[in-house]
């Protein structure tokens, strides 16, 4: 994941400042100095970094911070919220017209995602923001591309427009337009072609198709895998085009992250999407302020309750949660929570959202813990419904039945038993706990998670099939 190295790298600055209980100007060149070495390594424009420093210490070493009581979590305050300024200071969304057909021209060189990236974007305006898209498949160049747009608008439910590799694509963009209108669409999302390199071809056919269509938005793909080419590439293409916007893909990938906090400061165009991922669901609206929380390892508690809310079914999951802290926790219940889980996508990326789980997530084995996720669904799924119910009926024969019928071993069987008798005498915990307001409800589970030694694939105390 992006910014992995830099948030452990910053996060080992704070701690030789934060513990301090008198800020100097030497322990707070200390901390600068790596502070500066972490934004180096993370590939950051030397000229960001030297200038994004310099603000840092200034208002750091103002009074105000010197004479405070904890100067230490001030710092970090200064860090985080110069962070957000080089993402920059609010988000930044669509520019749709308030009447007519909004238009979005997405434009990139090959490799960066492009054309996933379009029906993200549609996907993401069509669900979170009740638009409705269509998609046009501009990119001649490459037939594959207007086959690879068709089979994901499909997947997302959403239309796609094409003439076509016969038809110039500044005529099939005319032709949509026309469409557009005759069908009601309110927003259209054109794929144009993209080059291995920029060159006047590309541009003049990227020109032609800006001229006809009068895009409300220009959005430029950038590979985060590419570290410092993302501004050279954004400079290119915003002096030819006027971009008004940055997509960023491959955000899960092993980049070092500093194109993308030194992209905005050089060009001045905002990031508006970001994709974590390969799946149609891995994009989302990006957010300056939130990313500046994963940096510093603060967690992201806001996107990962919205994730929830998108992705898990609530209802099932509060008449779940009812059952577990009455005390009526069943196989079913486990089997569920393990299902909601798979469907919010890694556990790492989950538990960095979480505040204070930066660290526990980078020791998570995420393949052990998504085959131990997938071991344990089996196991459950080769119950009967009374066993589910009630576990204690299993004895030896019904225990060779059920490792028989999930490909696993009786010792897994007994494994799964033991957790889920644990999980129960927790949930009996927490639910007397609630009941005599000991503990406020909601907080148990976030407590319980760090002192469960048989988290999947974490540490070497944590159990693993």
């Amino acid at each position: 994941m992006a910014f992995e190295s830099l948030s452990e790298r910053m996060n080992k600055a704070f701690r030789n400042i934060t513990g301090k209980g008198k800020l100097t100007e030497k322990n707070m060149n200390d901390m600068l100095r790596e502070v500066r070495m972490s934004l180096l390594e993370a590939d950051v424009n030397y000229t960001v970094v030297k200038e994004f420093i310099e603000k840092v210490k200034e208002k750091a070493l103002g009074t105000e911070v010197m004479t405070s009581i904890n100067p230490g979590q001030l710092v970090v305050k200064i860090v985080h919220d110069e962070i957000v300024a080089l993402l920059g200071t609010e988000d930044a969304p669509v520019n749709y017209k308030q009447n007519g057909i909004t238009t979005i021209m997405m434009v990139g060189l090959q490799g960066t995602g492009k054309t996933t990236a379009a029906a993200k974007i549609a996907n993401v305006i069509k669900k979170k923001q009740s638009r409705n898209p269509l998609l046009v498949a501009c990119d001649i160049i490459r037939p594959a591309a207007i086959e690879q747009l068709k089979t994901l608008g499909q997947k997302i439910g959403v239309e796609v427009y094409s003439k076509g590799v016969d038809v110039p694509a500044s005529e099939t963009a005319k032709q949509a337009m026309a469409y557009a209108k005759e069908h009601h669409y309110d927003t259209v999302i054109f794929d144009t072609a993209g080059r291995l390199h920029i060159d006047e071809a590309l541009m003049q056919e990227l020109s032609d198709i800006k001229q006809d269509v009068q895009p409300d938005d220009i959005l430029l793909t950038v590979d985060a895998m590419t570290g410092q080419d993302i501004v050279n590439v954004a400079k290119s293409f915003h002096e030819q085009l006027e971009v008004t916007g940055l997509v960023l893909t491959k955000l899960d990938g092993d980049s070092r992250g500093g194109g993308i906090l030194s992209v905005r400061s050089i060009t001045h165009v905002p990031v508006k999407f970001v994709g974590l991922g390969e799946k149609i669901d891995d994009l989302d609206v990006f957010h300056p302020d939130r990313m500046a929380d994963r940096i510093l390892g603060m967690g992201d508690i806001v996107s990962l309750v919205e994730q929830a809310q998108e992705k898990m079914d609530m209802e099932e999951g509060a008449k779940s949660a009812q059952r577990m802290m009455s005390g009526q926790f069943t196989m079913d219940d486990m089997l569920f929570q393990f299902q909601q889980i798979k469907k919010m996508g890694s556990l790492g990326g989950m538990m960095k959202l979480i505040p204070g789980f930066s660290q526990m997530a980078n020791q998570l084995d995420e393949d052990k813990a998504e085959n131990t996720m997938k071991v344990r669904e089996a196991i459950i799924l080769s119950m009967t419904k009374e066993e589910r119910k009630n576990p204690n009926i299993l004895k030896a024969s019904r225990k060779n039945r059920i490792a028989n019928g999930s490909g696993t071993r009786v010792q897994d069987v007994n494994r799964l038993l033991n957790e889920f008798e644990k999980m129960k005498q927790m949930m009996r915990q927490m639910s007397q706990m609630a009941g005599s307001g000991k503990m406020p409800m909601g907080m148990g589970g976030l407590k319980g998670m760090g002192k469960m030694r048989g988290f999947p694939g974490m540490g070497k105390k944590g159990r693993k099939f």
